[in-house]
């Protein structure tokens, strides 16, 4: 009965754990409603955790605490996707729950979990159940409950395996999505791998080529996370110091109930929080209840939205603006404002770069960039705020990681394709404050419409349709609108339901695989189908996708 785990024991265990991950990604990666060519799931959760291997490859910790800390870290800056980074922050609340340990006992490990369990809650605003989330969440309350009377860790470890494939066979009931595809969440699914790979280790026969999970029935993916209008009129923002151990949690729940659009990041000397409220003098004297607030700025939003309607365009008073952070300021910049883009292709590369873009990040769908790759792009940017355009829904996540590894200020935009970036770079004034200009291109990528026409990379039936791989499929903002091997015909599909839109302007960018004579074709097509639109073709040189068609 192993009763205790070692720097060394858990360095292998989690060396297990990703390698078994890293030969099942496939099988996760298949978990798709969709059978696009991306690479999803399977492989955000393997990089995320590879960029843990190679952190340990020369580490010498020789404590649990420090070793978990080492891994959490280099999991932070490699997580990739939104499951790769969900994966890094169950591991960064497991760290600091060990950062004092020797080593850990079953409890230890038990307790560990849960405060990692909690630290993914905390960083998701509105977590959807039937995902990693519960499936992590009821393995670490197996753990959890055993521990209480039991110290044997192999044990513990088979108890909650048994609650995480009970919860992960319940995701198909939990989630929409899921239930119409009749399959089992694929995050959850990667992380029992992980879990089954770190029991290996701990009975001495680490994870190996081969080693098998159970396999699942056919494919699925992510729901959207929605973002909701904004209902509040100020803009809270503030930097408390703490002063006391009172929770954080407390301060959510407060703020859950007068307000929404809720940040709050916990740090170990300060609290920082966003907010939308329509009582900010109720939510900065709750605030003080934690210590003495160190930045506070509060800005009329409908005052604003009004001033940038009748073009009056009045600054909030500059003095008003915090610091980024309580810690030293950074050195003067040379501009107030910068960009990083996310994209891939040559065309688009050089639509970003002349619209102003100071940095690009090469990714996208099949190549997430990590937390580390944006990292290098925002201090890459001579700017004392950043702008990050991640233009795919999967890298959102992993920009958002980014705020607690620099100095500068970080505002993520939420584009979730190409077109919405460029649209979102169109409309930037550097004149605007920075909650002006935050709502300006938040608006602008919520006026843009995308088509997405790429190939099916398997066959499938989905929704009552049957796809054959090879054949073309259009998918309108991730919504399949139609399959087919004749272009022509699924082109006048996309029309059609771009049309319903009323576009001024339709833009066909045409991929790597594409030559110009055939998108003007496709132009055509849609001219025909649009005619209220003005039609433009631009050279996007973009992977996996023929063409990404916006309408605006």
């Amino acid at each position: 009965m192993i009763q205790k785990i070692d720097a060394a024991l858990y360095k292998s265990m989690v060396l297990s754990g990703a390698a078994l991950l890293e030969q099942n990604k496939q099988q996760i990666n298949d978990l798709n409603v969709f059978p696009v060519p991306d690479g999803d799931t399977g492989t955000n959760m393997s990089l995320t955790m590879n960029s843990g291997v190679a952190a340990l490859s020369s580490d010498t910790s020789s404590t649990v605490g420090a070793a978990s800390e080492k891994v959490a870290g280099a999991l932070l800056r490699g997580a990739r996707g939104n499951s790769g980074v969900i994966l890094s922050l169950l591991f960064r609340g497991m760290a600091k729950s060990l950062r004092d340990k020797d080593e850990m006992t079953a409890a230890d490990f038990a307790l560990a979990m849960r405060d990692g369990v909690a630290a993914a809650y905390k960083a998701v605003m509105r977590p959807t159940e039937g995902t990693i989330l519960t499936v992590s969440r009821l393995s670490a309350d197996a753990a959890s409950d055993f521990s209480a009377g039991s110290g044997d860790i192999d044990a513990m470890f088979e108890a909650l395996l048994a609650a995480g494939d009970e919860a992960l066979a319940a995701t198909t009931e939990q989630n929409p999505v899921l239930k119409k595809a009749g399959v089992v969440d694929a995050g959850g699914k990667g992380y029992l791998f992980l879990m089954r790979g770190m029991l290996a280790a701990l009975r001495g026969t680490p994870a190996e080529a081969g080693a098998a999970g159970q396999e699942t029935k056919a494919k699925a993916e992510f729901s959207d996370f929605k973002d909701e209008d904004i209902a509040h009129t100020y803009c809270t923002e503030f930097i408390v110091s703490r002063q006391n151990v009172k929770s954080p949690e407390a301060l959510m729940d407060f703020l859950n109930g007068i307000g929404d659009s809720i940040v709050v990041v916990d740090d170990d000397d300060i609290i920082k929080v966003h907010v939308h409220t329509d009582e900010p003098g109720s939510v900065l004297t709750q605030a003080l209840t934690y210590g003495s607030l160190v930045t506070v700025k509060i800005e009329n939003m409908r005052l604003q939205h009004t001033e940038m309607a009748d073009g009056t365009d009045k600054k909030q008073d500059s003095a008003a603006e915090p610091d980024a952070s309580c810690e030293s300021a950074s050195a003067a910049e040379e501009k107030p404002y910068g960009v990083v883009a996310v994209c891939a292709g040559g065309g688009m590369e050089e639509v970003f770069r002349n619209l102003g873009v100071d940095a690009l990040v090469t990714g996208g769908q099949t190549m997430n960039p990590s937390t580390e790759d944006i990292l290098k792009g925002i201090q890459a940017v001579p700017a004392k705020t950043v702008f990050i355009l991640p233009n795919n829904k999967n890298i959102i996540m992993a920009a958002q990681q980014c705020d607690d590894l620099t100095d500068k200020r970080i505002v993520v935009i939420p584009s979730k394709t190409v077109p919405q970036g460029i649209s979102a770079m169109v409309s930037f004034d550097a004149s605007l404050s920075e909650s002006e200009l935050t709502e300006a291109l938040t608006d602008a990528c919520k006026t843009v419409h995308t088509v997405q026409v790429t190939y099916a990379a398997r066959d499938s039936e989905f929704d009552g349709l049957h796809i054959c791989a090879g054949e073309y499929l259009a998918l309108l903002e991730g919504t399949l609108i139609g399959n087919g091997a004749d272009l022509p015909a699924l082109i006048g599909r996309v029309a059609e339901k771009l049309e319903a839109f009323s576009p001024d302007i339709i833009t066909v960018y045409f991929g790597a695989d594409v030559d110009e004579a055939a998108a003007n074709g496709v132009a055509s097509e849609l001219s025909a189908g649009c005619p209220g639109a003005d039609t433009v073709v631009v050279r996007g040189g973009q992977p996996v996708y023929y063409y990404m068609i916006s309408a605006e």
